[in-house]
């Protein structure tokens, strides 16, 4: 049975790679339901534009202006199912029951583990060996649907969400291949099991790296950061150095030539890349500095 179904996501490999896995399983993608981002809070503005431009030309692109209005945009295409994944909205009770299978969302983490909108962030900066991939149904809760498919996957060295992420997308697409075989087949999904917390986004107490704390939870801390956001106030990894904030993008338990030591409590952190912070983001981050030694 060849289903008709929507992608729904922000993320431009997400549908690239959503695509041609429902392809390949004898579907059928009849439209893309993404979000305008107008002001920068979900990634920079030029991916909307190559997100909707790299559509297949037979796509429809439906741009819900709010959440009010992603059922009737979806109604228009007539879904069998809704394959969602990277898409920062709550979806409403009327829209989940516009395809007659119901919505599949792909979430990175082991669930029940790491709910939430930035499970990897959460994996990296509570020192987490693995993390992976859920398929499950979406339900009037966040996350916490019967499980379709579940992969996991090695965080192993922390490196940068652009290299990360395509080193996953593979496991990605079997993940999303077995859940549409088994949804086709009938198949219900297997409950979450008990447990589980919804982790948020980063807030502002979190912008500042304190070198009064470890050194390996500051080094987990500067890299969860590059895979999260913060909705209110300045984004960190936010670190004093020679009497201005920078942003830490990157940093090394063991030395690394030319990088920048500072002290922890316990041990050093080498400072391997940061960024200058913009003249905006500078006036705003007069918070209490921790101060390097």
């Amino acid at each position: 049975m060849s289903l008709r179904v929507v992608i729904v996501t922000r993320i431009p490999p997400v549908l690239a790679g959503f695509d041609a896995v429902v392809r390949e399983a004898g579907h059928e993608p009849v439209a893309l339901l993404t979000m305008r981002n107008v002001d920068g809070r979900y990634g920079p503005l030029a991916m909307t534009e190559e997100l909707v431009m790299g559509a297949a030309a037979e796509l429809d692109v439906l741009l819900p202006a709010r959440r009010s209005t992603i059922a009737p945009l979806l109604a228009s295409v007539q879904p069998d199912l809704v394959v969602c994944m990277g898409f920062p909205w709550k979806i409403p009770a009327d829209a989940l029951a516009v395809p007659s299978l119901g919505w599949l969302n792909g979430h990175p983490s082991l669930l029940p583990r790491h709910r939430g909108p930035l499970p990897v962030a959460w994996a990296i900066r509570e020192g987490d060996a693995e993390i992976g991939i859920t398929f499950h149904r979406m339900d009037a809760d966040l996350d916490t649907g019967p499980i379709l498919s579940q992969r996991s996957f090695p965080v192993g060295e922390l490196e940068p969400p652009d290299v990360f992420f395509p080193r996953m997308a593979p496991v990605v697409g079997e993940a999303l291949a077995e859940a549409l075989e088994r949804l086709a087949a009938g198949d219900e999904g297997t409950p979450q099991p008990e447990g589980g917390d919804y982790e948020s986004f980063f807030s502002e107490d979190d912008a500042w790296l304190d070198l009064s704390r470890p050194a390996e939870e500051v080094h987990r801390l500067a890299w969860a950061w590059r895979y999260g956001i913060a909705l209110t106030g300045t984004r960190g990894a936010l670190l004093e150095l020679e009497r201005r904030p920078v942003r830490v993008l990157a940093t090394s338990l063991s030395e690394v030539e030319d990088a920048r030591r500072v002290d922890c409590a316990d041990a050093p952190l080498w400072i391997v890349e940061t960024e200058e912070l913009s003249e905006e983001e500078a006036r705003s981050s007069s918070a209490p500095a921790p101060s390097t030694r």
